[in-house]
Formats: structure tokens, sequence, C-alpha cells
């Protein structure tokens, strides 16, 4: 207690905080992605040991084996029967050998390059490298006046305006549902949203098999032709191509199917919860994902060998008092970082998540929810952490304020991620020594600057005035200064990563019905 003391007055003699920061130069106001980049290696925090791992792993096999998986009849079932599989067409099932899964695991790809429209912005996919970012079907948004509606095609492109100034959301996957758009419509015109709102890399889906080839087309134009999108694949998707327990949903496979024939990168996800579409033990939760999982990679693996292939494990849980989907739990949180550790086990890339409050309101529970499940997921390596801002409510709603404050949370996460360089000089034994054997202290000395703008992140929203301070700039909370900054970038941020030539090209030949005066110039 003394030093601290000790410290507070030296504090007050130098000014202080608020004296520290009038001092700052104009390069500690640098953007915070320079000290915690993004795909910073995670792997610390292991929920599972090793024998455990290949324990799950032997299990979801012998699932395969004893159980099979439900495969309706359709062409998806007859690349297992041509593959060896054992097919019973009376129950529907498909069963699917030790050695076959083990030959799809082989020939797997192991790394996964998602490209940004700028270099900048790419996703390298594999190991324990760890990249943040936005998730995706919502149905409604809390709007910045408060009040709740549903989602609408605008939407995914201001969002994505607002996440292309917050440099701890590393990738853009199209976070809400059209609602005013037909099926029909709805394919091609949320890449176009997205992609207009940012070149960060961006995710979708698609709800029709036949427009995966469109939208394609599409990205090859904002690529630069069909080669140059195979190298550097600008779009990709997530296909939820299961349904737990155990079965393939058809229509959603014939989709997948197309996404594998025009080469386009996939996340396979599936996404049971415990106690209700798995077991209620977190343990067989696991070995009934990576059962799905194994089939997953096995299938896409025969249709296309080394195919760019994510895992797609989203596990959660229902509250067994009332069947509720939980998203905020410590059993979500460890079930995500019990996957990535399986998957990196494996060598596959893994798309999975964390950040789903059910929290109705960007407060303080939607802080504790986020935090803890951001943090198990990034400390354990997860690859393509998704829903990792915005999400309140379960995956039913966003805000746009939560935006702004994820940004800040995933910040701190990648920070802890960076970990503490220890070298003769950051050891500090002179440091320590002429600060207290001269006068001086050490917010003054020189490797105190020297380190400012690359040992500590700075938040952009995170307070950290004295009070007397906060309630002179107005004694906001963080909800309402989220929510000021949100409207300044919505007012002043229009990004064109779609040149107007381009724009009038894709007009012409595709159905766009976002209109173009919505795209204010930048100015």
């Amino acid at each position: 207690m003394t030093g601290k003391r000790r410290a507070g007055s030296e504090n007050k003699r130098s000014g202080g905080r608020r004296g520290a920061a009038r001092r700052r130069t104009a390069s500690a106001e640098r953007s915070s992605a320079a000290v915690v980049p993004a795909g910073l290696s995670g792997g610390a925090y292991r929920p599972l040991r090793q024998g455990d791992v290949e324990r799950i792993v032997g299990a979801a096999m012998e699932v395969l084996e004893r159980t099979g998986i439900e495969v309706h009849p359709s062409p998806c079932r007859e690349v297992f029967r041509a593959a060896g599989c054992r097919v019973d067409d009376d129950a529907n099932r498909v069963f699917i050998g030790h050695r076959l899964v083990e030959r799809g695991l082989e020939t797997a790809a192991r790394k996964v390059l998602l490209a940004g429209r700028s270099p900048q912005h790419d996703l390298e996919l594999g190991g324990q490298r760890v990249y943040m970012g936005t998730g995706g079907q919502a149905v409604k948004i809390l709007d910045l006046d408060g009040t709740v509606r549903e989602t609408r095609l605008s939407d995914n492109y201001d969002i994505g305006r607002l996440c292309d100034t917050l440099e701890h959301i590393h990738f853009y996957m199209r976070p809400v549902v059209p609602r005013d758009l037909p099926n029909e419509q709805i394919d091609i015109n949320q890449f176009y949203a997205c992609l207009a709102a940012t070149d960060k890399h961006v995710m979708a889906n698609a709800y029709l098999p036949e427009k995966v080839a469109e939208q394609r087309a599409m990205a090859e134009i904002l690529a630069g032709g069909a080669e140059a999108l195979d190298r550097r694949p600008i779009i990709s998707y997530s296909n939820c191509w299961t349904v737990s327990p155990l079965r393939y949903a058809t229509e959603t496979v014939e989709i997948l199917d197309q996404i594998v024939a025009q080469g386009l990168p996939v996340a396979i996800s599936s996404a049971p919860q415990a106690g209700a579409t798995s077991p209620a033990a977190l343990a067989g939760t696991l070995v009934q994902i990576i059962a799905e999982q194994l089939s997953g990679i096995t299938y896409v693996n025969l249709l296309n060998p080394g195919h760019p292939l994510m895992m797609g494990c989203v596990p959660a849980q229902a509250d067994l008092r009332s069947g509720a989907f939980v998203g905020g739990s410590a059993e979500f949180a460890l079930l995500n970082a019990a996957c990535a550790q399986i998957a990196q086990h494996l060598e596959i890339p893994i798309y999975n998540s964390s950040g789903i409050s059910d929290s109705k309101v960007p407060d303080a529970q939607a802080g504790a929810e986020k935090g803890v499940t951001g943090l198990a997921a990034a400390l354990a390596g997860s690859n393509y952490i998704h829903h990792s801002a915005g999400f309140l409510e379960s995956l039913l709603t966003v805000a746009y304020e939560q935006y702004v404050i994820d940004n800040d949370v995933n910040g701190e996460i990648m920070r802890m991620l960076k970990g503490i360089e220890v070298t003769e000089e950051s050891l500090s034994i002179a440091v320590i020594d002429d600060v207290c054997k001269g006068p001086g202290h050490f917010l003054g000395h020189a490797q105190t600057l020297a380190l400012m703008n690359s040992e500590y992140l700075y938040p952009s929203l995170l307070d950290r005035d004295n009070r007397d301070d906060w309630e002179q700039k107005g004694a906001r909370d963080i909800r309402e200064a989220a929510r000021e900054k949100a409207r300044k970038v919505l007012a002043e941020h229009w990004p064109q990563p779609i040149s107007p030539d381009l724009d009038r090209e894709l007009r012409r030949r595709f159905e766009i019905v976002l209109p173009a005066q919505v795209m204010r110039p930048a100015a």
C-alpha cells in the first residue's frame, strides 16, 4: 500500500495521468492495430488433455461407423456409396469407416487464405492464428434511437461501413438477414451490400444452389478475373449442411456441392446444443460435433481433395431449466475452446464462435459474457472467430453501438494473445537502477516514452478518465459513448471499395436493389 501511495504522489507531482495524456505525441495516437495485429497466435489455453483429445476423435470415428449419418436419397449419398461406405437405404443412413475419414484428413487443406481486397486484411487461417470478426443471420436490430426493428439489406451496408473503421474486427461476415427481400434476391444482394461497404474479407451464404455461380461471377469482376479470384478469394461461405444430431440437410448440401464446384472457400458449420440436440455431457457434445465435422471433411474431400475448407464448430447449450438457447456461458466458452484444440490436433483450420451474449441490450451482462467467451476462443487459438462483435439476445439481435464496444473488447483480447516479451532490454535492470538511484520516475524515463506505442494498447472507447474529468465530459456510460461514435462514423464514413465504373458493370449484369444514392461518394 505504501508503494501505491508513493507512486500516486509522484504522479501528482508530474501532472499525473492527465498531464501524461496531454503530453502524448501524435505518434501515440496511431492505430492500435499496430500494437496488436490480426493473426496473433493463441494456444495457451488447453481445456482438454492431449489424451482426451485423442479419445474424443476416436469416439467420433466410432459414432460414424456405428450410428452413421442420416442422408436422404441424393447425389451426396451416392458419393459416399461410391467411396465404399455402407448405406442403409431403408433407414437413410450412411456409415463411414475410419479409413475413409483418415484419407479425407490426409488430403484436407492445412491452411486457407481468405483474402481482403487490400492485402493488409488477408486472413491466413491455420495453426493457432487468431482473427476476430462479425457473425451472421440476425433478424432484429437495436437501432441507434433505442428501438428494435426487423433487419434490412441496408443494415448490411451500414454495419459494414461502421466495421470498416474498427481495427479489431478483422473480417466482415454478413451480419443480418435482409428481411425486406425475397429469398430470390438475397444471395447476390447480401454479398454486394457487404463488398460495397468494406475491403475486408466478406463471408456470407447462399439460399439457392443456382445463385452460387452468380455470386462467384460478381466476385470475379471485383477481383479482376477468375484466376485472380482463385489466387485471392475475396469471398467465402458459411454452410450449415447438418441438422444436429447427425443428419444432413439435403437442400443445404446441394448448396455446398455448388460452392465446392465453384472452388470457393467454405466453413461447414454444425451447431448442436448440449442437452437438446446433443448430449448433456459436454464431452458427448464434442464427440457428436466432431463426428459431424469429420463426415463433412470426408465428403468435401471426396468431391475435391484439398478444397479450401474450415471446420465449422459452433457448439452451444440449452438452459436445462427452460430449454432456451444459451450463448454467453462458461460451457459455451469451454466447448468452443475445446473444438479449437481438436482442430489443431487434426491440423484443419477452424471457424467457431464467441461473443453470443444472451443479454438484450449492451450492458454489464453482455460485457461479461463477451469477455469470457471471446478470451477463451482466442487463447485456445481459434482461427476464424465469428459472432465476436455486435450480437445480443442469443443471436437474434445486433446493435450498432455493440460493434463499437466489442471492437475495444477484441483489442484487449488480442493484446493478451500478444503476451509479454522477455529480452535483456525488457528485463529493465538498468532502468530500475536509474530510477531508484537518481532523480526522476518511470513515467518520464526514456524507456517509457520509447515503449508507449508498442507495449501498451490504448482503447478508443473504454473510459480511463478520473471521475472529475468524466463528469466534466458529460458522465456518459460506455453505451452512450459507443452510440455517439457509431453516429459519427455513419454520418461521415463513405468508403468506395467498388469504383463507379465497376459498380455500373455490376448493376448492368446483376439485379442489385440497393440504390446507388444510398452510398454517398467519398468527400
